[in-house]
């Protein structure tokens, strides 16, 4: 039989716990929290993609990697004495537990919107968020943190009733960025494309797409299509440099015509396109 998930994670701990003593890897005697937050984003970020379109076994292996940064956290931890894997382990199960009343303490929600409002509403209640705002980290990617301000902005509220309401602020925010550049106000222009983007992601909210999700996969099919007009302008003895703008808006039709015509029709939001 093989082993349980807690034999196997306690086989992990000893597993740090060596590659961190002094007959361990140099490498990762020498890390320290801050040399280590790259790698915690490198790898959440290979996780995601996984989830977009990986493999069962790749989807493992990513989450696997984050898990990995989490047990080097905890072991730089316990080395200072600050707190070990089950003080960590201990404080997450407290919360969960404390922040689902419904589920562990007799009480009831009607749904999914009921059961947010709550949590929100408990996380309040221990002092951790001043602001209904709190806990959306200033370094999360721009359209991502707006995307997640907004949510929880709507959870007390403070939203609009449709998405076509979000849709009229983005005509209005089109506009007095028309303004801004024709009048050449360089930092009006910078002011009012903050504040489209960030309407934008307000539509997208209401819409039910990721935002950021969303710019990841136009960025991707871009960068596809992109290559494929190098490839074609390649096999006809061209390159971009020399190519005019009318042909190279050609070949890119081209390669888009050719893609929808070959790719079946797919449920849910797509990137934009050119």
């Amino acid at each position: 039989m093989p082993d349980s998930a807690g034999t196997l994670f306690e086989s992990l701990l000893a597993l740090m716990s060596r590659l961190r003593s002094d007959g361990g890897c140099p490498w990762d005697r020498e890390q320290t929290r801050a040399t280590l937050k790259p790698y915690l984003i490198e790898e959440a970020y290979e996780a995601l993609e996984a989830l977009d379109g990986g493999s069962s076994e790749h989807i493992q292996e990513e989450l696997g990697d984050v898990l990995f940064q989490v047990v080097f956290h905890a072991q730089l931890a316990r080395e200072t004495g600050e707190f070990t894997m089950g003080d960590l382990l201990a404080r997450l199960n407290e919360k969960m537990i404390r922040r689902h009343p419904h589920v562990f303490a007799g009480g009831q929600v009607a749904d999914a919107a009921e059961a947010l409002s709550q949590w929100e509403r408990i996380k309040r209640g221990e002092g951790k968020a001043r602001s209904a705002l709190d806990g959306v980290p200033a370094s999360l990617p721009a359209l991502l943190r707006a995307q997640r301000l907004q949510v929880k902005a709507g959870r007390v509220g403070f939203d609009w009733p449709t998405w076509r309401d979000a849709w009229a602020k983005v005509g209005e925010e089109m506009a007095e960025l028309d303004q801004a550049a024709s009048a050449g106000e360089a930092e009006r222009v910078r002011e009012e494309l903050g504040d489209l983007l960030f309407s934008v992601v307000n539509v997208a909210r209401l819409l039910g797409v990721d935002a950021e999700d969303s710019l990841r996969r136009a960025a991707e099919k871009f960068t596809r299509r992109f290559k494929e007009v190098e490839s074609e302008m390649s096999a006809a003895g061209r390159t971009l440099d020399n190519a005019s703008l009318e042909e190279l808006d050609r070949t890119w039709e081209m390669v888009k015509a050719r893609e929808e015509r070959d790719t079946p029709p797919a449920g849910g939001a797509a990137g934009a396109g050119r």
